[in-house]
């Protein structure tokens, strides 16, 4: 797989974005149709904004006391045949992984798809250990074949048109597709799969919620790939963060019915599957062994920050289909596991913001991606509280801190800023362009470099209100 780009490397990803007409194309088709979905399944949800708050107290409820219920949850999935690990950090979780590998042999593993994988590298240990790694999530397997990156937590191939794909798997399928159609497409990768499911000596998947009650793992997904993953081979590991804990498997079907209307606009997915351990005497199928890896990686440290409430996220994707950064430059560019509003928090939070401060700058704080979550996660604000962080660690670069302390000196001085205010949109308007609209400006290249800016109307607001109090 190829190497992603780093959050440090934002800028010129997102710069090199703007130029790639196709995927423009791409993410207008996906995320318009998704917007739509959303709004019109959650108009015929009256209990919705009931459920959201619900559903924020009931992890608030769970993040609270974690110690509680990862230990409850343990000795449940243990009590069901189990094997509960621990990691603290990603290099931990794929030692844990690999080595359960090695130690049956294996040679080739099914995995399902699982944005905690990625997150841990994964996909690069397996490769590292020799292990046969195959993508079974439809749009992962997209990704596999073109040695790519995802770039939606949802739907990883979000990125490519369906012409794109239909070149794709003309490239790469043992089985030419009969059609550019969406059903031909599906038909060819259903029968490059289906040796891969029977053959893997391994199955791997990640969990949407662990119910710490019964110690049920939890997943949600459309193409009944998982079942097939987690079921066919003899053994079954889970890589799962401990976030995903909720108090009883009761309690998952509040997240069900807003995870599937938040992701993909529909009442509720097609597959939603309880594991509760190992084949027992007497099951026809299922794995002989089960392994449970729960994974840290700086969530207790979250816990006692202010990126607590990060940790309600459900992983739908629902910030990301409705932000305007992102419909613009797509997932790459932000070098990280999870991209758009949700990427802008925990990457940092993941790692530092030395290193990712970029992206919680990526962001106009708008504020859609707060108002569609559904878990009420506080997005934009975060992001703003990683910016004052930002200036107090002066982390923020020399052009732009003294660009807001100029701001900000205008700012405290009414009279002074109304008179710059009056010049600078005499001298924007000098640089109007024909169209009506301001396609170079100067100190304003970071915006017109890929867009046009509306050319400023000749009266502030401050006149146009003075005149109408004069009125």
């Amino acid at each position: 797989m190829t190497a992603p780009a780093s959050p440090a490397d934002f800028k010129a990803e997102a710069k090199a974005a703007l130029g790639r007409p196709q995927l423009k194309i791409a993410l207008d088709r996906a995320t318009g149709l998704l917007q739509g979905r959303r709004a019109q399944v959650l108009a015929e949800y009256p209990e919705y904004a009931a459920a959201r708050d619900a559903a924020a107290d009931i992890k608030d409820h769970t993040l609270k006391y974690l110690d509680h219920y990862a230990a409850q949850f343990q000795a449940a999935a243990e009590a069901n045949g189990a094997v509960v690990h621990w990691a603290e950090t990603p290099a931990e979780a794929t030692r844990i992984v690999v080595d359960i590998c090695k130690r049956r042999g294996a040679r080739s593993a099914t995995r399902v798809k699982s944005m905690l994988g990625e997150e841990i590298g994964l996909p690069d240990a397996l490769a590292a250990a020799g292990i046969e790694r195959v993508e079974t999530d439809l749009a992962e397997h997209i990704i596999q074949l073109a040695d790519e990156r995802p770039s939606h937590i949802v739907i990883p191939a979000l990125h490519k048109t369906q012409e794109e794909i239909a070149e794709l798997f003309t490239a790469k399928h043992a089985r030419p597709r009969a059609s550019e159609a969406v059903e031909a497409l599906v038909e060819s990768a259903r029968h490059e799969l289906r040796p891969k499911y029977v053959g893997a000596d391994v199955g791997i998947s990640g969990a949407n919620f662990l119910a710490a009650d019964t110690g049920a793992i939890v997943t949600v997904t459309n193409e009944g790939n998982a079942e097939l993953t987690t079921a066919l081979p003899p053994c079954h590991i889970v890589t799962v963060g401990i976030e995903k804990l909720v108090p009883t498997v009761a309690s998952t079907s509040i997240f069900l019915r807003l995870l599937s209307r938040s992701a993909l606009g529909s009442e509720f997915t097609q597959y939603v599957t309880f594991y509760n351990g190992p084949k027992r005497a007497g099951d026809r199928d299922g794995p002989e062994e089960m392994h449970i890896v729960l994974v840290d990686n700086r969530r207790t440290a979250m816990l006692a920050s202010g990126m607590k409430d990060m940790l309600r996220c459900i992983r739908c994707g629902a910030c990301i289909n409705h932000c305007p950064v992102y419909a613009v430059v797509g997932g790459h560019a932000y070098g990280s596991t999870y991209p758009g509003p949700m990427g802008s928090v925990l990457t940092p939070a993941f790692t530092s913001l030395k290193e990712a401060g970029d992206l919680p700058n990526a962001c106009t704080l708008n504020g859609r991606c707060q108002e569609v979550c559904p878990v009420k996660i506080p997005l934009t604000d975060m992001m703003r509280q990683m910016r004052e962080q930002q200036w107090r660690e002066k982390l923020t670069g020399a052009r732009a801190r003294w660009s807001i302390l100029a701001w900000a000196h205008l700012a405290r001085r009414p009279k002074l800023y109304r008179l710059a205010t009056k010049f600078a949109v005499i001298g924007m308007r000098l640089f109007q362009s024909k169209n009506g609209r301001i396609r170079s400006l100067p100190l304003a290249g970071g915006w017109t470099g890929g867009r046009d800016l509306t050319t400023p109307a000749p009266r502030t607001f401050m006149n146009e209100w003075r005149r109408g109090r004069r009125a």
